[in-house]
């Protein structure tokens, strides 16, 4: 399969903060979740993702292509959709849209009109006026507007009420019907990533926890939930977190049936949200060990 976006061991340095040996890739035609604590490093990647900053070392590649040296030629076949509100609040829709047009090559206006009437956008209201929900909307008709075959949305739906982010999720999944289009994903709502994620990746302290199909995450790990006396190092070492109170144990663990065969029904075991695989990944303590 083609990747539509490949880091290989890419570093950035900040005097507070490092991104280091980064390494995970997106095939063409999927959605990638990408999630982390505040302060992971989830928008320093995006931005050296955009160009935006330089990396210190380590490959970024988008359709093959290095993402530095054909900045130009690789933002014509990318969409941005943002949290903050990037257009000119004194403009109106059409007028926004009019100003943006030139910019790309492969603008359609007939796809672009069709996504005004889909999301019911009023081309006359300036942009300012619009709610947060709207100009979500826009920015999504934008993006897909001219073609894009990789979308980077960075906390789309923050914010959102139910009913709207249902809404931006649907089209992401009717979007991607088309095999030739890819999502880079990246949230704190991990409950949207449950409903359209194909993969996920885990960031904590600048480094990839994990990078895996979300059937095989939420397969494959369990949380389990037993006494504190059925603990000893030998079960620890299979655990990827632990917490422990004076009732018992909760832990994550990476191996259904190796937890199953190792405790039998002492234990109670169970399917994890997202969140939980992040919350146990990301722990700041004495009881988290590194993941398999």
């Amino acid at each position: 399969m083609e990747k539509v976006l490949d880091f290989i061991n890419v570093s950035k340095h900040y005097m507070d903060f490092s991104l280091k040996n980064v390494t995970f890739s997106l095939e063409r035609g999927y959605i990638m979740g990408f999630i982390g604590p505040n302060g992971a490093g989830k928008s320093t990647t995006i931005k050296l993702m955009m160009n935006l900053i330089k990396k210190d070392s380590g490959q970024i590649k988008i359709f093959g292509l290095d993402c530095e040296k054909n900045n130009i030629a690789i933002k014509e076949r990318i969409g941005f959709v943002y949290d903050e509100n990037l257009f000119y609040g004194e403009l109106t829709v059409q007028e926004m849209k009019d100003f943006i047009r030139p910019f790309y090559k492969k603008w359609d206006e007939s796809l672009f009109a069709r996504y005004i009437k889909e999301f019911n956008l009023p081309l006359k209201k300036k942009i300012k006026h619009l709610s947060k929900g709207m100009k979500m909307k826009f920015s999504l008709a934008i993006a897909l507007s001219h073609h894009a075959e990789l979308l980077i949305m960075d906390e789309p739906t923050s914010g959102l009420d139910p009913v709207i982010r249902n809404e931006l999720l649907d089209a992401l999944q009717f979007l991607l019907q088309d095999e030739n289009k890819s999502v880079f994903f990246s949230t704190h709502i991990t409950s949207d990533l449950e409903k359209v994620a194909d993969f996920i990746t885990i960031i904590n302290q600048g480094e990839i926890l994990l990078s895996k199909t979300k059937d095989e995450l939420l397969e494959e790990y369990c949380i389990v939930k037993g006494r504190k006396e059925l603990l000893n190092s030998n079960h620890q070492k299979h655990f990827i977190g632990l917490k422990k109170n004076k009732y018992g144990f909760e832990a994550l663990a990476g191996n259904k049936r190796e937890i199953t065969k190792l405790f039998g029904d002492s234990v109670v075991v169970e399917k994890p949200s997202l969140d939980d695989i992040l919350l146990f990944l990301t722990r700041k303590d004495e009881d988290r060990v590194s993941p398999h």
